[in-house]
């Protein structure tokens, strides 16, 4: 089906039960499918009830429900017939009041009995309280929606909503900032999902396993609106279950499934705790999106599952995907989200110029799937909306063949006295290492280059890592200017509910005073121990650091750079080291052993050797 106007989501459900009233539109595991003929009648029936209980056109409902097939038809049937607002039933109490005091709800729909943080929030405000009452051993997707009327019923001969109405409100995932309020229209969803449909190939031959959240644009638009648009089929999981998964894909034989990095690791290592694999499970591809994959990730995803791993870059305010790499035989672009999938991408200088190819600036994106503008701050628009581009607040670049390369969020660039650092290119650099599970690099506050580049790690099980094996592997792939100066040890790494790594967390947690007592790093699990330096050297070294930095009693445990160093004292520390030892000191050196007894340790043990030159020649490796 070819979306050639702008529709509304009620025609693209009565459409396909037109076209394909027996044809698989909804699945879960332990519930029949539900049919496109069935989900029509779900839809109509509960516009019906929704008009009865006093809630048409223009009315916001809110719906705190755990993802599923159910609030994906709850979803649909309060957007065909007034707006909807999905929300995380993990939220805060400050959340749920600041979303439904924003948007303005009429009434909030929850599971029978729910007596949490939400309910407490709607009553606390007098919003409306309706339960969506499921059956077990009704179809997916079908319920009965119960309460008392939260105004005048609406008659039937009322118009109802337009494409050009506001169908969906989302929360930005506000990894930098409060979460903004996106207003998406008919008009816009329907664009995003024939769009994604389309650079995807999908056909109702397909069926995508859907473990995505679905109070998230990456589970609704470009996962279920999609397939839908397309006539294909869509298996929704109660959540991600990691050690169900296989199960799943053997019941259901999806073509396709879509999922977060996170994810994706973690069917990863399920896979190799159990050596379980996917079986004769027919996938045409895999999709990531929502947060970076390493590419030693997707390497291993393709290797498990026999099917190219397709990454995108999306967007609340595109209702979803901006780009993704095409489907084979078109080429893949290692490092790159892809192409466009829609309407255009380019990239601004901050005056709102378009640069050419492969300078870096904001990423910006127009279409008919654009948002046209937040809600309730109109501040936020004058500064997101320039010459007919919304800025995104990411920073990227273009290449010549038209793909996209995002370096990273504008607002998380770190500024390291003058040279820029976008923390994404350090996660990758340190993708590779076979010490650790995960990286983030993030922005510390420095008292002479105004930033400094800190990295959190969180390692593998059982493997010896230190903090100077983690720089010395970064300064082997990265220009002097990009390896971190701190690394700190972690369980996992904060993250939003989309997968994105949290970094303004990790620059809250590290700062010192940041927070009156912020949690310990955990230590640096155990690695080979380095040999002891002699206490003249690890003397030596601390007078040159006391004199450079000013610091009257320099710590041999605290930093060069925590200490208040930056580069021109690294060269003065190099310069000293030379005429008090007449050793010349590779400035890769200085920052990979970077407190005074790491190197001291690491001069005494290269006293009769050219290890600092060789130091030298690798760090200078793939630049």
């Amino acid at each position: 089906m070819r979306l050639a106007t702008p529709h509304h989501l009620r025609d693209l459900v009565t459409e396909q039960a037109r076209e394909r009233p027996d044809g698989v539109a909804l699945a879960a595991p332990g519930r029949p499918a539900l049919t496109f003929g069935a989900l029509a009648r779900q839809v109509d029936e509960a516009g019906r009830r929704l008009r009865g209980l006093g809630i048409g056109p223009g009315d916001a409902v809110a719906l705190a429900l755990s993802t599923g097939p159910d609030l994906a038809t709850a979803f649909l049937a309060v957007a065909a017939h007034a707006s909807c607002v999905p929300l995380n039933p993990a939220h805060r109490p400050d959340e749920f009041t600041h979303f439904l005091t924003g948007t303005g709800a009429k009434a909030l729909v929850v599971p029978p009995g729910d007596d949490g943080d939400a309910v407490a929030a709607a009553n606390r405000l007098g919003v409306p309280i309706l339960e969506l009452v499921v059956r077990p051993e009704d179809p997916a997707g079908v319920w009965t929606l119960t309460g008392a009327p939260v105004g005048r019923s609406v008659p039937d001969d009322q118009p109802g909503t337009r494409p050009e109405d506001v169908a969906l409100t989302l929360f930005t995932s506000g990894t930098t900032a409060l979460p903004r309020m996106v207003p998406l229209t008919h008009t816009n969803l329907l664009t995003a999902a024939w769009n994604t449909g389309r650079a995807l190939e999908l056909t109702p031959a397909d069926r995508c396993l859907n473990p995505m959240p679905m109070f998230h644009a990456h589970g609704l638009t470009s996962t279920l609106l999609a397939s839908f648009v397309h006539g294909a089929g869509v298996v929704c999981p109660p959540g991600f279950d990691a050690a169900a998964f296989m199960d799943w894909l053997d019941e259901f034989r999806p073509t396709w499934y879509t999922a977060v990095p996170a994810m994706h690791r973690a069917l990863l290592d399920e896979a190799d705790r159990t050596g379980r694999g996917p079986g004769g499970a027919p996938l045409r591809f895999v999709r990531s999106a929502s947060a970076p994959l390493p590419d030693s990730v997707l390497e291993r995803l393709e290797r498990l599952f026999g099917a190219p791993v397709l990454e995108g870059y999306g967007l609340t305010e595109a209702a979803s995907l901006v780009t993704i790499n095409p489907l084979p035989p078109r080429p893949r672009k290692v490092g790159s989200v892809g192409v466009p999938v829609g309407g255009p991408v380019a990239v601004l200088d901050p005056d709102g110029r378009e640069l050419p190819p492969r300078d870096a600036g904001e990423i910006a994106i127009r279409g008919g799937n654009v948002t046209a503008g937040y809600a309730g701050d109109p501040s936020l628009n004058e500064a997101a909306f320039t010459g007919g581009w919304m800025r995104t607040g990411d920073y990227g670049y273009l290449d010549q063949d038209g793909y996209l390369f995002v370096i990273g969020r504008a607002k998380e660039i770190i500024n390291r006295g003058g040279s820029k650092v976008a923390p994404a290119e350090v996660d990758r650099a340190l993708a590779g290492h076979p010490g650790l599970a995960e990286a983030a690099a993030f922005g510390l506050p420095h008292p002479t280059l105004g930033e400094d580049v800190a990295v959190a790690v969180v390692t593998r099980p059982g493997v010896g890592v230190d903090e100077h094996s983690v720089r010395a592997y970064a300064a082997r792939r990265l220009i002097d200017h990009k390896v971190p100066s701190r690394v700190f040890f972690v369980d996992e790494l904060p993250r939003n509910t989309t997968g994105k790594v949290q970094r303004v967390r990790l620059t809250e947690r590290f700062t010192p005073a940041a927070r009156p007592a912020p949690p310990p790093a955990r230590p640096a699990p155990p690695a080979r121990p380095a040999p002891r330096a002699s206490h003249d050297t690890e003397r030596l070294v601390a007078a040159i650091w006391s004199s450079v930095l000013d610091v009257p009693d320099v710590d041999p445990t605290s930093g060069f750079f925590e200490l208040g160093g930056d580069s021109l004292a690294l060269a003065r520390v190099a310069e000293r080291l030379r005429a008090e030892t007449g050793r010349t000191v590779a400035k890769s050196t200085l920052l990979m052993y970077s407190t005074v007894r790491s190197l001291a340790e690491h001069l005494d043990a290269t006293a009769d050797d050219t290890a600092d030159a060789t130091a030298a020649d690798a760090a200078g490796e793939d630049r």
